[in-house]
Formats: C-alpha cells, structure tokens, sequence
C-alpha cells in the first residue's frame, strides 16, 4: 500500500508515536510507500510558528530531518483544481490539498481527521 500522511499522523510519528492506532501502526509499518506532502510542512511550520508546537532547530534543520525518510508528493495544478472539485464537509484547504493529492496520485490516505474518512472519492486508513 501507497500511504500518504495527513499533518497529524506525521508530526504524531515523529513527536507521539503512542498517539498512533495499532491497526494504522501496522499499515504504516508494512506500507510499500509513505509519502509527505508540502502542503504538510507548511501547516507544520505555521504551528511552530503560533506556538502550537516546538522546533528545537533551525527550520531547514527540522524539515529535511522530518521530511528524509518519506517521498514527497507534488503539489500540482491537477491536485489544485481537484481540491476544489471533491464534496468535503469543510473548506479547510490544506485538508482540501491533501485529499485531492490522494486521490490523484493513487494513494491511500492516513488521517486522524473523522471528516475526511468514509468519503467514497479516496481510499482512507483511520488512526486506529
């Protein structure tokens, strides 16, 4: 399986890892592929940036650390009008941007976010 991590399973990863489901743990583990998108360094740097989480290092430091280990996904025109063609219950675009990204690549989608699960566009792992 090709998994692409929303925000929170990533930076859970990396900061929580307690915070990961068993059964979203196993999949991660046993995943052919786990890939980032940009659009989820951003959120993360905004984060850093409101105080909501902390960054030890300088920000270059931090990212090509975080990032290294996963293959990063374009964020194309194709994924832009996508974001604004699927049926979410929310306007948040970064969620826009990372189910559209999903569903254009082929991936499977890790999310802790219940709004995004169960939506029939794009194949969704629960953090269970």
């Amino acid at each position: 399986m090709r998994i692409l991590l929303d925000t929170n399973i990533w930076l859970w990863m990396l900061r929580e890892p307690e915070r990961i489901g068993t059964s979203l743990r196993k999949h991660l583990k046993d995943a052919e592929e786990l890939w980032l998108s940009p659009v989820s360094t951003w959120e993360a740097l905004v984060l850093a940036s409101k105080g909501r989480i902390r960054i030890d290092e300088a920000p270059e430091t931090w990212v090509e650390e975080a990032t290294s280990p996963f293959r990063e996904a374009p964020l194309t025109h194709r994924i832009v009008l996508e974001s604004q063609c699927l049926s979410l219950p929310q306007r948040d675009p970064a969620d826009r941007f990372l189910a559209a990204t999903a569903k254009v690549l082929g991936l499977t989608l890790a999310t802790a976010d219940t709004k995004l699960l169960g939506l029939g566009e794009i194949a969704t792992l629960a953090n269970r």
